[in-house]
């Protein structure tokens, strides 16, 4: 066998990189794959960083790349195609055909968003559609803006701006989520498109021809962890209102002996913030069980 890694990470995003950071300071060898295709690769800027705030998302990654070195740990681009138990160690295949050998694993590949089939949504996804309230609101605050379909939206965004519109879409609304939406335009004619020029939305077109003039749309999307590559680790996924995510318990352990999963991979609705501090939390873990 080649090399025998303590632990490979799958996934070069905040969980990933801060769990081989964990891992590096704890003087283990460790190497983190990462396919180059993170999730917030759109956005203008990371928030809720304590410290880092605004920070672009490219810098952020770049930065913890560079930590995980800086403590011996290894960062390498690739695509995982393969990973499966080897005996008491673990074999991840990458597309160029190398084959890492590793004591333990993290899974911390992300999640993937789906958005509401609407022409002209994907075009603007993470600058002028955006789905977190907390990660983008401060910067639409004031805007038009127009919810899509997501009374829990519309309710958070309404604190943002005096100027909200509620596109119903096929939602169906009772008495209570009316209440709920007191104050707030519902617009129940189905959406046909979102009207946009190059660099900017400017408005939602219904089915009647109507285009109710917005600058931002906010949509709930639903989140699909990445499980591409890994299917051979037999990790157990789940569905839940939000999407389909590996499960996992205290830490991110699983029920493979062996493998973490950590970020938004397993919590759906993490922040970058949030998942760094689950990467951490499994780097720790695995640190400890390599102990025992």
């Amino acid at each position: 066998m080649d090399e025998l890694w303590d632990a490979v990470v799958i996934g070069g995003g905040a969980a990933g990189l801060n769990g081989a950071v964990m891992l590096a300071r704890s003087r283990r060898s460790v190497v983190v794959v990462d396919s180059g295709t993170p999730r917030n690769a759109p956005a203008g800027g990371v928030h809720g960083m304590l410290g880092l705030d605004g920070i672009p998302p490219a810098e952020l990654l770049e930065r913890g790349r560079a930590e995980v070195r800086r403590y011996g740990g290894q960062v390498r681009s690739g695509q995982v195609v393969g990973a499966k138990p080897d005996g008491d160690a673990f074999t991840v295949t990458l597309a160029d055909g190398v084959e890492l050998h590793a004591r333990r694993v993290l899974v911390a590949t992300g999640l993937r968003d789906v958005l509401p089939d609407v022409p002209g949504l994907a075009e603007h996804w993470g600058r002028g559609v955006v789905h977190c309230p907390y990660c983008h609101g401060w910067e639409v605050r004031d805007e038009p803006i127009g919810v899509l379909s997501s009374p829990h939206h519309a309710v958070l965004f309404r604190q943002l701006t005096d100027d909200l519109v509620f596109f119903a879409n096929g939602t169906e609304l009772d008495d209570e989520t009316r209440a709920k939406l007191g104050g707030i335009r519902v617009v129940e004619t189905p959406v046909a498109a979102v009207e946009s020029t190059k660099d900017a939305i400017t408005g939602v077109r219904l089915v009647d021809g109507e285009v109710v003039p917005r600058r931002v749309i906010a949509v709930a999307t639903k989140m699909f962890a990445r499980t591409e590559g890994v299917e051979g680790l037999g990790l157990p996924v789940e569905d839940t209102p939000h999407g389909r995510r590996f499960v996992s318990g205290m830490a991110g352990t699983t029920p493979v002996k062996g493998v973490w999963v950590a970020g938004n991979a397993t919590d759906l609705t993490a922040q970058v913030g949030a998942s760094a501090a689950a990467g951490a939390l499994a780097g720790a873990h695995m640190n400890a069980d390599l102990l025992a």
